[in-house]
């Protein structure tokens, strides 16, 4: 605390409140009626998105209007929300007396962002759990899939009587013992014959590339198996190379669409949320100025 002196020696010392300058009652209340509004608003709109859906083909909308309408809905819900909870927290609060015009101004503004920040937090949290709930069900659903994918892969191995080999050696142990007679041992074993091209097309998905010498016995293979001559076996064998190529294309392209997507989502997120915490803080300074308008004046009689 600053003490100056006035020109007669008198000691002047500034007054300062003892009460804070904030209050958390109005800032409670409007992030309760913010958080209230967006979970009424967010029902609402999964409502009005079931009616864009349909299990007919051909009368739901595309996944692209369906992105961009609740996209769109989501800035709304963060907006009104944002609006509704800050002009409450303004109103709420009591008059402050003696204070300067601008500070009730800075007050009001903070009080309305302090709302909107809890509000966003509660909402934040509330929507993070039931993510995690959901993607919590659909790794439960994997791991079944995956557990009786590999039990089924087990009997398989079992059946065949072949013992459980690392792929990366696996296929570098086939082309050691690839017999010159291909075509007569592919006849011969059937089931040796699929394993051993499920290992090449692998390493092939893995490496990037099938090896020239891959393609050839692949060829051979194919010829042995189909009947079709040398010829039409290479062209088949690289017909469905180039499908999974394809495939591989397709879903890097698919990746990379989902990145952008997420990015988009990110930033745009974002700017609502800013976009959101000056209506509350511009909504609270409103509500506030309303408050101060309307005063109740006292009037004692003089003795």
């Amino acid at each position: 605390m600053s003490v100056s002196m006035t020109g007669s020696g008198e000691v002047a010392t500034p007054v300062e409140s003892s009460k804070s300058a904030m209050t958390w009652g109005p800032i409670f209340g409007g992030a309760a009626a913010a958080i209230g509004v967006t979970l009424i608003l967010l029902l609402l709109g999964s409502g009005l998105g079931l009616t864009m859906v349909s299990p007919w083909s051909g009368q739901s909308s595309s996944l692209g209007t369906l992105g961009v309408t609740a996209a769109i809905w989501l800035v709304l819900v963060q907006w009104l929300s944002s609006a509704l909870g800050g002009y409450i927290t303004g109103r709420l609060r009591t008059k402050w007396a003696a204070v300067h015009t601008d500070e009730v101004f800075f007050r009001d503004t903070a009080h309305g962002f302090l709302s909107w920040a809890l509000a966003t937090v509660f909402v934040a949290g509330f929507l993070a759990s039931s993510l995690t709930s959901l993607a919590g069900a659909g790794a439960q659903a994997a791991g079944s899939v995956v557990g009786s994918t590999a039990t089924a892969a087990g009997t398989a191995a079992a059946s065949s009587a072949t013992s459980p080999v690392d792929l990366s050696t696996s296929y570098f142990t086939d082309a050691l013992l690839r017999p010159d007679q291909a075509r007569a041992a592919a006849t011969s074993n059937d089931a040796a014959a699929t394993s051993e091209v499920s290992r090449i097309l692998l390493n092939g998905a893995a490496q990037g590339q099938v090896p020239d010498d891959d393609k050839a016995y692949l060829a051979t293979i194919v010829s042995s198996r189909t009947g079709l001559s040398e010829a039409d076996a290479r062209t088949r064998v690289d017909t469905v190379l180039k499908r999974i190529d394809d495939a591989k294309v397709a879903a890097q392209k698919a990746a990379d669409e989902a990145r952008k997507a997420a990015s988009t989502t990110a930033l745009l997120g974002s700017l609502s949320l800013l976009i959101g915490a000056f209506i509350a803080s511009a909504a609270a300074a409103f509500g506030g100025s309303q408050r101060d308008e309307e005063e109740d004046l006292i009037v004692a009689r003089r003795l």
